[in-house]
This record gives structure tokens, C-alpha cells and sequence, in this order.
């Protein structure tokens, strides 16, 4: 048997060293040995690391809160400037309500008004001839007489014809007029609503007669001018009328017909 043969069977322990420093160490642990400056300095370094893990962790926790308050206090203001813009366009369905039930009592009082009047019984056109040319009920005239009776009828219709010429020339003409409810809207809430309604008003036309206004709030602030106005019909039409409003462009967006009803 050789050399290397034998040095190959024996049995030698190559991580002795190994072991007897972990023996050593666990017996100072148990026993308190104090540790040396190098493991002290590691331990040190350790808790280092630890604290400002800690620091991290709680900076981060404050971040998050105070995020979520900044979240909470950005959805409290909305959730206020919701309910102020609903109580807004609350206010608008209950004027737009009132002036429709005004419109409506309106229109019923015309309805009435304009009822057909009761049918009279026919008059007696003869009657009436015989009145106006002073001759008795019992008088009858004979249209298929003589000439002369029928120059008597021409004369008598051509008189009658004559007088109802008259009297129709006479008689006034009836005049059409309509009410018409203007809804007059700004740029903005910064412009000038009593220079807008002046400028309104000064649109002169003929057969154009100016009512009462009143401003009405549409929202955010903006209030329009709700004005009335009585025009002839020949004479004056809605498309003239926006025109003429149109005009003044430094205080008036747009006009709208909210109501028109023949008078």
C-alpha cells in the first residue's frame, strides 16, 4: 500500500477550526462575555439602520394622512359648491313655475274674453227699409210693379248700399297686437344689468310699447333680464326685434321669446 492510499483512509476532521470558534462564541454569549469593538460597532450600525427604518416608515404614515385630509377637505368643498349650484337652479324651476302659472291664468282670462258673444235673432230687413223711408208695417212695397216702383227699389238699395259704405268707413279698424316676454342674457356677472336694460329700452319702434322687467338668476352668479313688451303686428316682428336688441353686443349675449300670446 502506497503512501497516498494511506493518508486516504485515516480519518481527518478539516473544519475543526471552524467549529471550535462557534463553540467559543456560544459559551461567551451564555456566559456574557463582552463582545469585541468590531461586533459592538455592528450591533451599533444595526440599531442605526433599524431607527431610521422606523423614521421612514412613520414619515411615510404622516404623508398618507395628511393626504387623506387634503382629499377630504378638496371633497367637502365640492360637495358645498354642489348644494349652493342646486340651490340655485331650485330657485330657477320655482320662478320659471310661478310665471307659468301666471302665463296660464293669462291665457285663460283671453280665452274668455275672446269667447264667441250669443247669436240674436235675425232682424226684419224689410222692416228696417220701411222704417228708414218713413212707411207703415202694413205697406208693402211691389218690387214687379210700374217703372217707377222699380226706380224707387234701385234708389232705395243704393241708399242703403251708400249709408253701409259709410258706416263701415267710419267704424275703426281693428288693431292686432301680441305680448311678447323677452329673456334677455348677459356675457357674465360682471356686466352691467341696469346699463342692459336701459339699452333695451331705448330700442323705439313703431307700434312697440315697453313693460315691466324684472332679473331673474340663472346660475353662478348670472342673473338675466326677464322684460315685456305689447307690439302691433303689422308693424313690428319678433326677427326686428331681436335684431334691434342684438345690437348692443357689450352687454347682450343672447335674446330668447320665453312667452307670445295674441292680445
Amino acid at each position: 500500500m502506497s503512501g497516498l492510499q494511506a493518508l486516504a483512509q485515516e480519518m481527518i476532521w478539516f473544519d475543526k477550526s471552524r467549529y471550535d470558534e462557534a463553540e467559543r462564541c456560544f459559551y461567551e454569549g451564555t456566559n456574557g462575555i463582552p463582545q469585541t469593538p468590531q461586533e459592538r460597532d455592528a450591533s451599533t450600525i444595526l440599531q442605526d439602520i433599524a431607527k431610521a427604518r422606523q423614521s421612514i416608515q412613520q414619515s411615510l404614515a404622516r404623508s398618507q394622512n395628511a393626504s387623506k385630509s387634503e382629499d377630504q377637505s378638496e371633497l367637502v368643498s365640492r360637495l358645498k359648491c354642489v348644494e349652493l349650484d342646486n340651490e340655485n337652479l331650485h330657485n330657477v324651476v320655482d320662478d320659471l313655475r310661478s310665471m307659468l302659472l301666471k302665463l296660464e291664468s293669462r291665457m285663460a282670462v283671453l280665452e274668455n274674453s275672446q269667447a264667441p258673444a250669443p247669436k240674436t235673432a235675425p232682424v226684419n230687413k224689410k222692416s228696417k227699409v220701411e222704417e228708414h223711408n218713413g212707411v207703415d208695417d202694413d205697406d208693402d212695397i211691389d218690387l214687379f210693379g210700374s217703372d217707377e216702383e222699380d226706380e224707387e227699389a234701385e234708389r232705395i238699395k243704393a241708399e242703403r248700399v251708400k249709408e253701409y259704405s259709410a258706416r263701415k268707413a267710419k267704424k275703426p279698424v281693428l288693431i292686432a297686437k301680441s305680448s311678447i316676454l323677452l329673456d334677455v342674457k348677459p356675457w357674465d356677472d360682471e356686466t352691467d344689468m341696469g346699463k342692459l336694460e336701459r339699452c333695451v329700452r331705448s330700442v323705439q319702434l313703431d307700434g312697440l310699447l315697453w313693460g315691466a322687467s324684472k332679473l331673474v338668476p340663472v346660475g353662478y352668479g348670472i342673473k338675466k333680464l326677464q322684460i315685456n313688451c305689447v307690439v302691433e303686428d303689422d308693424k313690428v316682428g319678433t326677427d326686428i326685434l331681436e335684431e334691434e336688441i342684438t345690437q348692443f353686443e357689450d352687454y347682450v349675449q343672447s335674446v330668447d321669446i320665453a312667452a307670445f300670446n295674441k292680445i
